[in-house]
């Protein structure tokens, strides 16, 4: 199985927007913390995807999908600072893999995608958090970023749980 990754821009967007809410629902439904709870409906997902798209309008977010045909089948989202002193960084924004596809190198490639992404926009520092103790932590500390910083009980489950996250930044050379 292979996958080819791009950069969607706002013309393209209209026809990955299906994929992107189908590879959203199986995230959440699959356990990832990226904001939302399980069940998650498609309605809610495809309102999500079109806040982003708002981010790409304004030149905020730079939406990068895996595609294997025309099926969507991983993303990742580069989201720019604008203030005149963050110039310099990003923050990388819901790495998601859909649940057929994991454990291929496919999430390694689409962050390799927003390291040239993000250098080819002149930003040098990345950011991001992960829920603590996913496996997204061995993935980012695989490709060189560096765990900055712990909070316990950032989020919260609908039982009331909560889980920490941790925050991680990456230097670019």
């Amino acid at each position: 199985m292979s996958a080819r990754i791009r950069v969607v821009n706002l013309d393209q967007f209209a026809e990955v927007l299906p994929g992107l809410a189908a590879l959203l629902v199986d995230a959440v439904d699959s356990g990832a913390s990226v904001g939302f709870w399980a069940p998650l409906a498609n309605n809610d997902a495809l309102l999500y995807w079109r806040e982003v798209l708002q981010g790409m309008v304004h030149e905020d977010i730079v939406l990068i999908v895996a595609q294997d045909g025309r099926e969507v089948v991983g993303s990742v989202q580069l989201r720019l600072s604008r203030r005149q002193n963050g110039k310099h960084r990003a923050e990388v924004q819901k790495l998601m893999v859909h649940t057929s596809r994991r454990g291929h190198g496919l999430g390694r490639a689409l962050l390799s995608a927003v390291h040239v992404e993000a250098t080819y926009r002149g930003r040098r520092l990345l950011v991001l958090d992960t829920r603590t103790g996913d496996t997204g932590e061995k993935l980012y500390e695989s490709m060189g970023y560096t765990r900055a910083a712990q909070i316990p009980n950032y989020t919260v489950e609908p039982d009331g749980s909560t889980h920490g996250t941790t925050f991680f930044y990456h230097v670019l050379p």
